[in-house]
């Protein structure tokens, strides 16, 4: 695994990758649209309530921070909030170089300054992710409840098709390695090079099994209540800046936080291309189902994409070097508390 991530063709050739996925949505989210409508809707935005989405969007990190202290304490391992969220904060910054990196090396930041075993604190970060699914889902049933017609006309414009049968394929393939795994553990275990991946896998259902010997359930619940509400801000604020979109209601907030995170599922650098290309047909959606033209809300979308992702990506980038000193620092800490 660490000749894997240490290899910099494997590193390079997913750079390349990532970034051509990005040009080829951003090609896609433009086509057809004049930028210079776009722009002119830049230039009069008021980005005052862009400050106040930023806030909110740092907020969700120190939420995250707190919450992952939490999940680490059934297993023994009681941390700072703050080494907790300048880890947090690194792989975010990872996350803008190589697609889905930031989980294993947010994990190798935390070890580095608490010592917490890798595969571990890998296995809250998977339970994060499960988490984030859950209350992802739950804004979906709120957007299918208050904005249906806008999520169906989402569907037919997008081109989206998901196939239910192929997604209960994968599902059981999972579950079954699931229970194979658990009754030929220790067998495999004994397996010399096998060994090490056993006890790596093993160490994860540890981190995922924590939700279940959570000791501050309650505080779990509002952390990660705060993380959410936190992303919901920082996304439905935005639409203030604009005249067009000042506006929308609190159910349309639902509708553009799932397509949003929809766009940022997709492999590409930082999200770009597919951050703005899901916005483009998730305001199409938005303004087809108030009767609106389709036209203005794709123009709408990207002009609204163009504020939102690069916010995303600035905190990002300026929590990520911040973090890069903090977690020197104390690692330097631990060095000298160690020897003395």
């Amino acid at each position: 695994m660490e000749r894997s991530s240490n290899n910099p063709l494997k590193s390079i050739l997913t750079i390349v990758i990532s970034l051509a996925f990005a040009g080829f949505f951003l090609w896609l989210a433009l086509k057809g649209l004049d930028f210079k409508v776009i722009q002119k809707s830049l230039a009069r935005a008021n980005y005052l309530w862009v400050v106040f989405a930023a806030g909110f969007g740092i907020l969700a990190y120190w939420f995250r921070a707190i919450r992952w202290n939490l999940m680490l304490e059934p297993m023994g391992h009681r941390i700072s909030n703050s080494n907790s969220l300048w880890s947090i904060s690194f792989g975010y910054l990872m996350n803008l170089t190589i697609p889905r990196s930031g989980e294993l090396a947010r994990a190798t930041a935390l070890y580095g300054v608490e010592k917490v075993p890798v595969d571990k604190s890998f296995g809250t970060i998977i339970l994060e992710r499960v988490v984030d699914l859950i209350c992802m889902l739950g804004f979906l049933g709120l957007t299918l409840l208050f904005k249906y017609e806008a999520i169906l006309s989402f569907y037919e414009n997008s081109g989206v098709n998901i196939n239910p049968n192929k997604i209960l394929i994968v599902l059981s393939v999972l579950a079954a390695g699931t229970v194979l795994f658990f009754i030929f553990k220790k067998k495999l275990a004994d397996v010399p090079f096998l060994g090490k991946i056993v006890n790596f896998i093993d160490g994860i259902f540890q981190g995922l099994a924590t939700i279940f010997k959570l000791k501050q359930k309650g505080k779990f619940i509002i952390y990660t209540l705060g993380i959410w509400i936190s992303y919901y801000f920082a996304a439905y604020l935005v639409c203030f800046a604009l005249p067009e979109t000042s506006g929308f209601t609190i159910a349309d907030g639902f509708f553009i936080i799932v397509v949003g995170t929809l766009g940022m599922i997709i492999p590409a650098s930082g999200g770009i291309g597919a951050y703005n290309l899901a916005m483009k047909y998730g305001f199409m959606a938005l303004f087809i189902s108030m009767g609106k033209s389709a036209d203005l809300g794709a123009e709408m979308g990207l002009t609204y994409s163009f504020i939102s992702l690069p916010l995303q990506i600035v905190i990002m980038l300026v929590m990520g070097l911040i973090s890069i000193p903090m977690l020197a620092k104390a690692r330097n800490v631990a060095v000298l508390n160690k020897d003395f």
